[in-house]
């Protein structure tokens, strides 16, 4: 789906759910709470800075601005109750807005945590960041 079609999906439906910006003292404290975290990066992003030890790396977005969907929502289901909070996490908290809005239009879902300035942000207030694992490379094949 192209980027147009993807910001046209994304106000078509009625607002379910919320997303909520934090930065990153909210957002030790939902670590702290053991909030399911999503990182919406690219492999070769989270390679270069970390990642949040307990974050799930889903690529949302290619370089083209294009997603899957489909893929998207399965991997979700396999990993998270849509019942319960979910923090995305992107580069500088503006592809994580993006994809919140587009969240909070599924089915189900509650409460969406924007990390409001991104990994970048977490990375300089000298936040916890580990080396992503081969679980990257299963994930970022889009």
């Amino acid at each position: 789906m192209c980027a147009s079609a993807f910001f046209s999906l994304l106000y078509s439906g009625t607002l379910l759910a919320e997303i909520v910006n934090i930065d990153n003292n909210e957002l030790q404290k939902l670590l702290n709470e053991k909030t399911f975290i999503i990182e919406v990066r690219r492999a070769k992003e989270w390679a270069k800075t970390g990642v949040i030890k307990s974050s799930q790396l889903f690529t949302f977005l290619d370089r083209n601005g294009n997603f899957n969907e489909q893929k998207w929502q399965i991997d979700m289901s396999d990993l998270s109750d849509s019942s319960s909070p979910v923090i995305l996490i992107c580069r500088n908290g503006s592809r994580s807005k993006v994809i919140g809005n587009w969240v909070v239009y599924t089915p189900d879902y509650q409460t969406v945590y924007n990390l409001k300035e991104g990994i970048l942000s977490w990375k300089r207030s000298s936040g916890k960041m580990v080396t992503p694992s081969f679980w990257a490379d299963r994930h970022s094949s889009f």
